[in-house]
């Protein structure tokens, strides 16, 4: 064996035998959550605008909503392992209120991007999806489902 090959084989070893750091496994399991919750949301955004005639964005606030219990239900029971001692109601009322925000920005995103630009309302979901995950990912992370004590 060379001291290429040696040298190749440990780090192998190496990288196999080291977990994860637990920040990568929560943004995976809350990324597959999140696509789940996003079929939800943007399925129901495209039906209501395009099968009832519902305005944009009194539909992409319905769909976000859905979208909203969705990945709670997963992240929860799925996405983390760490979760603060906060008592149900009041975990449920943290996701909620970061869901509020994350609805904000949503519909400032929506209005903008379909307002202003121009942009169809499919197109401008993209842009407004990756914005808001990262800002749900890590507020939650940080005030609902973490070690750190509440």
């Amino acid at each position: 064996m060379t001291l290429f090959e040696a040298l190749r084989l440990a780090l192998l070893q190496r990288c196999s035998l080291q977990p994860l750091p637990r920040l990568s496994v929560d943004l995976l399991r809350y990324g597959a959550a999140s696509l789940a919750a996003l079929a939800v949301d943007a399925g129901t955004l495209l039906l209501l605008v395009s099968c009832f005639g519902v305005n944009y964005l009194v539909a992409a606030s319905l769909g976000f909503l859905c979208g909203l219990a969705a990945v709670y239900a997963l992240s929860v029971r799925y996405v983390y392992d760490d979760r603060r001692r906060l008592r149900p109601a009041q975990e449920a009322a943290g996701f909620l209120v970061t869901g509020l925000i994350g609805l904000i920005l949503t519909q400032a995103s929506m209005a903008l991007l379909v307002g202003a630009f121009s942009l169809q309302v499919g197109v401008a979901k993209v842009p407004t999806v990756a914005v808001v995950f990262l800002f749900n990912f890590l507020s939650r992370r940080m005030l609902l489902f973490s070690s750190a004590a509440g």
